[in-house]
């Protein structure tokens, strides 16, 4: 056996003696190819990290079997850079059709990244939402009514993408739905799903509108399946019907020029008069002098309006679009919100 070749009995981690070291280097194509590899497995994760890192290993292996034929001309050197290049080309294709096939038109794309990115739902989940309304975006011109007090149907959940919408009950305006808010909310919590009804309010396009449908069958079906599609619309709902009830409560105002809360316990309690707390003085006598410091006795209540009728806007001091409160009458044992001078004393 010669001196230079490696013996069998040699131990594994000693290399093979090499007969002789080239003198030159190699050529420029075997360094390119390997300045490529090197960026290539630099690359991060993800779909587009994914894209680099396939496409600086495959010019990096196209440009291994480029110095394989032309400097290395070895056989193994093409096959193996041939078939490392190839695959690289496929994963490229691969990625290119996922990409493409979960790509959303632009009006589902913002919805998403607006509404759902925020709380971090899963685009699959995104998607499977968006199919059950056939990814048909809907419009309505200006003037033109999505829903007519006591005759539309409630038969579907629709959510505004563009546009301002007025709902209005018995011609008296109600209050606005913007981009992004659904516009049948109440309506669809207010029904089982085996229940019908009809709307309750009428709503208006103010401006040229788009906006999504569900119909409610399939929108039912959709979330007795999965429940953390349901679990997501009922937070989505909740918060639009607590939005809609704020938005009335700012334009709640009682005669004496005060906004109340909705949060309060009782609205019913603190428009009450204070008569009840008069007491016996009240029973007294007119004549009949009065203990110093006493409060004044309560005036009389004032008799309960007719039916259907209003107070004189311009009295009130309101204008044709605000929500008239009546005065209600005071339950037995109850106290009034004038007694107090703030929402928190009345709250302790």
């Amino acid at each position: 056996m010669s001196a230079h070749s490696s013996p069998a009995g040699q131990p594994p981690w000693q290399g093979p003696a090499c007969l002789g070291w080239k003198r030159d280097l190699e050529g420029a194509v075997f360094h390119l190819a390997n300045c490529f590899l090197l960026l290539g497995f630099m690359g991060g994760s993800g779909v587009y990290g994914c894209f680099y890192l396939f496409g600086f290993l495959g010019t990096g292996y196209v440009c291994c079997l480029m110095w394989g034929w032309f400097d290395a001309c070895g056989l193994d050197i093409i096959l193996w850079s041939f078939l490392l290049a190839v695959a690289c080309v496929l994963q490229l294709a691969h990625l290119a059709y996922r990409l493409r096939k979960n790509t959303l038109p632009e009006e589902f794309d913002v919805l998403y990244k607006t509404l759902c990115l925020p709380l971090q739902v899963p685009l699959q989940v995104y998607k499977e939402i968006v199919r059950c309304c056939e990814e048909r975006v809907l419009t309505l011109a200006t003037e033109q009514t999505y829903a007519v007090e006591g005759e539309t149907p409630i038969n579907r959940l629709s959510l505004l993408l563009s546009g301002r919408v007025r709902v209005s009950q018995d011609g008296q305006f109600l209050h606005y739905i913007f981009p992004y808010q659904f516009m049948d909310s109440p309506e669809w919590e207010s029904l089982r799903p085996s229940e019908e009804g009809v709307f309750q309010v009428t709503l208006t396009a103010e401006t040229p509108c788009s906006y999504i449908s569900w119909p409610r069958k399939s929108l039912h079906l959709l979330l007795t399946k999965e429940r953390y599609t349901c679990q997501l619309f009922s937070a989505l709902l909740g918060y639009d019907i607590s939005e809609k009830l704020y938005a009335l409560n700012d334009k709640l105002f009682a005669k004496f020029g005060l906004r109340f809360d909705i949060r309060l316990p009782s609205l019913y309690h603190v428009l009450g008069p204070a008569a009840a707390d008069a007491g016996p003085e009240a029973e007294k006598a007119p004549g009949e002098p009065r203990a110093r410091g006493a409060p004044p006795p309560a005036p009389p209540p004032a008799p309960p309006p007719r039916a259907g009728a209003r107070p004189d806007s311009g009295l009130l001091g309101e204008d044709s679009a605000s929500l008239v409160l009546e005065d209600f009458e005071e339950v037995s044992g109850s106290e009034s919100f004038m007694d107090y001078r703030s929402d928190g004393e009345y709250m302790r």
